[in-house]
């Protein structure tokens, strides 16, 4: 499993951020002035490759080894039943990410669920999908425990 806690951010919400912050020197001419050494890319450029990258993401309350909300557990736990490599990222660690993600999905509530890059829903949904044997046959391609793609035509 993989996980990360944000990018960008408040350097001082979880800790791990890049972004520095520096007293601005009212007498240096702006050519010496220090900058910031954060990232140019943004949350929405984040956010679309998190899901482009990940075939299962979960933008979620915690971690997927500690879930910090009975949503976030119960998705977690519905992916382990397939053994499929689960990407989560902590949305409580950076909530311009959290805002970066709603916006994207149009939907207010976490765990946001992708998988094969498509916006699924929340753990409900996936609760449901799961019972109905929808979610096997959607995961069949990436469940391996290598977290390789199985081959379609193998045999």
């Amino acid at each position: 499993m993989n996980y990360s806690s944000g990018h960008g951010g408040d350097p001082n919400a979880n800790g791990d951020s890049t972004a520095t912050q520096v007293a601005a020197d009212h007498d240096s001419h702006q050519d010496f002035k220090p900058v910031s050494k954060s990232s140019d890319t943004s949350l929405h450029d984040i956010v679309a490759q998190d899901i482009r990258e990940n075939p299962v993401l979960i933008y979620m309350k915690g971690f997927p080894e500690s879930p910090m909300c009975g949503f976030s557990a119960l998705a977690v736990k519905v992916f382990q039943q397939y053994g499929v490599p689960i990407h989560g990222r902590d949305i409580l660690g950076d909530l311009r990410l959290k805002e970066a993600v709603k916006a994207h999905t149009n939907w207010p509530t976490f765990p946001q669920i992708f998988i094969k890059g498509e916006f699924v829903g929340g753990s409900d949904i996936i609760l449901s999908m799961h019972q109905k044997g929808e979610l096997e046959d959607l995961l069949r391609d990436i469940t391996q425990k290598d977290g390789q793609k199985a081959d379609a035509n193998e045999q």
